[in-house]
């Protein structure tokens, strides 16, 4: 490996559950084989226990901030004009890598404000390409009731550090099954140039497959067999393996660290309704099946191969394992709730830096886990449940309970006393560093007496 800054490639999948690789118990069981990626996952890190928020929004604002969503208000989707994102007193991660030298790209969903201000091109990336917001507006168009004097016709759009983001084309059901294609060979297009102008760079492929509608490119529609799902998770495969093949042919497998995992937990709607395989739930719920996601890295000459791990990894932690890993200063001016992971990534130890961590839903604490268990104050097995705040706390082990049936809070009250400490002391962040409300607008400074 060379001395110069490494290549960061960081693929996000959307909606994208647990079981639904091969190399997670799913692949061929779930229609279509995934051979790219689970080849990905023998050649370095996978992981069994990563970690992520509820939804979308709230992943994506603590992959960029290092913060979990409670404190910097992006906590749910919103319509499209409503305030929404990170206000830009958060210091995102391709603003600090791009402060650092690196050349930053974004290709695909971004959902964290579509305000000109909050767009990536304003907030560290050097050009974009994708949607602004989410995938289920490809559909608005195909309703018979959609009236676009009242809700804006979404679109594809494009922009450059420095100038205006501007529409490229309409998204709608047509373009939806181009789109993931498009920001792969963007992708592909970017790391080449870089390499070539021997530039650090941060590729940021945040995917729109397998959110709903999974509309599979022309390319792979209906070659599973096995209906759209299917043939949406052949094309992920697919264009994974793109990336893979690019960094391999141009030699710099080893100067760049390649990161693949998911946003949040499978679909629950029908006909896209996916599956966590181990572990019960889906998005938008506290279960286990909501939190875990697919996630491997690989690195040859630093990560080891065919490593699989069980211990506990949470996304905010990529942020400050990020930063460290190029010599970055963490932000000290307010709470990050990332830890650095970087030894365990390279082998140096065994165990993760982090046992635990607490789990909002909006602004509510639906949970908590530590080591082997987990506690909930609310209570929300399925989406269409509602949630249910509990006059006890249940508790499970989620070794012998992986499918969180058995409440042993009576028998293993003990377990519980740990998780509640952790609970006071984040409430006790909370009020030492009030949170910021959602739809806050720009400029924001935190309250008088705080940094």
């Amino acid at each position: 490996m060379s001395n110069k800054q490494p290549n960061i490639v960081l693929i996000l999948a959307d909606n994208l559950g647990w079981g639904e690789l091969g190399c997670y118990g799913g692949g061929e069981l779930c229609g279509a084989p995934t051979p790219r990626i689970d080849h990905l996952a023998s050649e370095g890190m996978r992981f069994l226990n990563f970690n992520v928020e509820s939804d979308c929004v709230p992943t994506r604002s603590a992959l960029m901030t290092g913060r979990h969503p409670i404190r910097t208000g992006a906590m749910q989707s919103v319509p499209a004009g409503l305030p929404q994102g990170l206000t830009r007193y958060e210091r995102m991660l391709p603003e600090l890598l791009s402060e650092a030298g690196y050349v930053c790209a974004h290709f695909g969903k971004w959902h964290l404000g579509d305000q000109p201000e909050r767009l990536p091109h304003a907030r560290g990336f050097h050009e974009w390409y994708g949607i602004p917001r989410t995938m289920n507006e490809a559909m608005f168009t195909s309703s018979i009731y959609f009236d676009s004097t009242q809700v804006d016709i979404p679109y594809i759009w494009e922009g450059k550090a420095g100038e205006e983001s501007t529409k490229v084309k309409e998204l709608n059901e047509g373009t939806r099954r181009t789109l993931d294609r498009e920001c792969t060979e963007k992708s592909i297009n970017f790391i080449k140039e870089n390499h070539e102008a021997k530039q650090p760079f941060f590729c940021y492929l945040p995917l729109t497959q397998l959110h709903f509608p999974s509309l599979a490119h022309p390319d792979h529609k209906g070659k599973t067999g096995h209906g759209e799902m299917a043939d949406s998770l052949a094309e992920m495969d697919h264009n994974v393996g793109l990336i893979v093949d690019a960094i391999d042919e141009l030699g710099i497998a080893e100067d760049t660290l390649l990161i693949f995992g998911s946003d949040n937990g499978p679909e629950f709607r029908d006909p896209w309704k996916g599956t966590a395989g181990y572990w019960r739930g889906s998005y938008h719920t506290s279960m286990e099946g909501s939190l875990r996601v697919p996630f491997m890295m690989r690195w040859p000459g630093k990560i080891s191969p065919k490593i699989v791990t069980d211990e506990i990894i949470h996304i905010v932690d990529l942020y400050t394992s990020l930063l460290n890993l190029v010599d970055i200063d963490v932000p000290d001016d307010r709470p990050i709730d990332g830890v650095n992971q970087l030894d365990f990534f390279f082998g140096k130890q065994n165990q993760s830096n982090r046992e635990g961590f607490v789990y909002y839903i909006k602004k509510e604490m639906r949970a908590i886990k530590w080591k082997d268990w987990k506690i909930h104050f609310v209570w929300e097995a399925e989406v269409y449940d509602g949630p249910k705040k509990l006059e006890a706390p249940y508790l499970f082990n989620l070794v012998s309970d992986p499918k969180e049936q058995t409440n042993v809070m009576t028998t293993e009250n003990w377990a519980r006393t740990p998780m509640l400490k952790m609970a006071h002391a984040f409430r006790q962040s909370l009020k030492a560093h009030p949170p910021i409300p959602p739809g806050t607008p720009d400029p924001y400074e935190p309250p008088t007496g705080e940094k």
